[in-house]
């Protein structure tokens, strides 16, 4: 009898397991990657009869090592980022003034409440202004009103700062060793959707205006899409440093709309601790500067001038009482062209400064922001065939002057 009763139960359990599992068969398919371990599941339709088949995945999925990568960085610098939204004053069709309202990004300097972001975020309708009413955004959703406590519209950088606690600060790297071809990625709010983080790579390094028209050395051209409301926000490595500060996108002309058209701009972080350091010290900008206009010079201007050497940077001018004028240097005394563009030859060849060469504008502003107005620096140069040293003490940069 008890031996009866054992048969009954494992037979229940035996049909019980079998019609729990048979719809449930785990199957291996094998893949490039590896083998796959899938389930199928059979659904039973009440009306039609007709049994539907699914392929479901047996376990958790994996991540390759860039997907791995893509998700750290996100982790990590999505806490520091935050969505400003400007309100401003502009005029109606009936020329009233009336409140606008617009988005940008920002990123945490530090627990003390200092945010970076673009001065056209924060800038007024009205030239010279700020924004009328400011608020910050963390990514946790709280908000928070904001202040700017220094901008400086020439490099279109603007330093706001909030009441607030347990803040996560973003990790500053530096910009000076960027490589065309990294992997960046880009985190921001496009068109207000706030906490979306794009990637792409650094596809130049080259000088660009501001939107007030001010140039901007090493500027970062990214192909990571940047649209309208990333403005401000950090461009990243692949650490999840900050490494530039995304500020102007190219669009195209016959379009109305103003999207990415893959061709992206971000402030280098360099030139933004440059400017950070003169707010602290000084409560405002003062870019050092060597007083001079200058042209630089490759081996085929080098070679038409008869300069004594491949490379460097012309001075065409020097700055009324700058400190090149100031250190001895000469500007052109001969009027020459450049296709339409008009020149001055005849200058001093700036080849070194400091003990770094000068090949361009971009080494010469390398060099400033290791340095503060009033620091003295040794520039080498040629004077005709006579190559030359003399101590400049920089001066205060001007627009156009470097």
């Amino acid at each position: 009898m008890t031996f009866r009763r054992i048969v009954i139960i494992l037979f229940i359990v035996g049909g019980f397991w079998y019609l729990t599992t048979r719809n449930n068969r785990p199957i291996i398919i094998s893949t490039p990657s590896g083998p796959l371990s899938v389930v199928e599941r059979t659904l039973k339709s009440e009306s039609s009869g007709s049994a539907l088949t699914l392929t479901e995945a047996h376990a958790a999925p994996e991540y390759d090592s860039e997907e791995m990568n893509n998700i750290s960085v996100y982790k990590k610098a999505l806490p520091s980022v935050v969505n400003i939204t400007s309100t401003t004053q502009a005029m109606n069709f009936f020329f009233q003034v009336v409140p606008q309202q617009g988005q940008g990004s920002g990123f945490i300097l530090d627990k003390q409440g200092h945010i970076l972001t673009n001065f056209h975020v924060v800038a007024s309708s009205y030239p010279g202004q700020a924004a009328q009413q400011i608020e910050v955004t963390t990514s946790d959703k709280h908000r928070f009103k904001a202040r700017v406590i220094g901008s400086d519209p020439t490099h279109d950088l603007a330093l706001l700062q909030i009441d607030a606690q347990n803040l996560a600060p973003a990790v500053l790297a530096d910009s000076r060793d960027l490589i065309v071809g990294q992997k960046v990625y880009a985190i921001g709010n496009p068109f207000g959707l706030t906490g979306t983080m794009t990637t792409g790579i650094i596809s130049a390094i080259r000088s660009i205006h501001s939107p007030q028209g001010a140039p901007i050395e090493n500027a970062i051209q990214t192909d990571a899409a940047i649209n309208p409301g990333n403005s401000g926000g950090p461009l990243l490595n692949s650490r999840g440093e900050v490494i530039g500060i995304n500020s102007l996108i190219a669009t195209n002309p016959n379009e109305n709309v103003e999207q990415s058209a893959g061709i992206g701009f971000a402030i280098p972080i360099d030139t933004a601790k440059a400017v950070l350091g003169d707010f602290q010290k000084y409560g405002r900008v003062r870019r050092p500067s060597l007083g001079i206009v200058s042209l630089p010079i490759g081996p085929d201007l080098a070679e038409q001038m008869g300069l004594a050497a491949e490379y460097g940077v012309l001075v065409q001018r020097t700055v009324p009482d700058g400190a090149a004028e100031r250190a001895g240097l000469r500007g052109g005394n001969q009027t020459a062209y450049l296709g339409q563009l008009q020149i001055y030859i005849g200058g001093d060849l700036i080849v070194n400064i400091d003990g770094q060469d000068v090949t361009n504008t971009q080494d010469i502003s390398d060099v400033m922001n290791k340095h503060q107005v009033g620091d003295t620096v040794t520039v080498t140069f040629y004077r005709g065939r006579k190559k030359m040293t003399t101590q400049v003490t920089l001066g205060e940069a001007h627009e156009r002057a470097a």
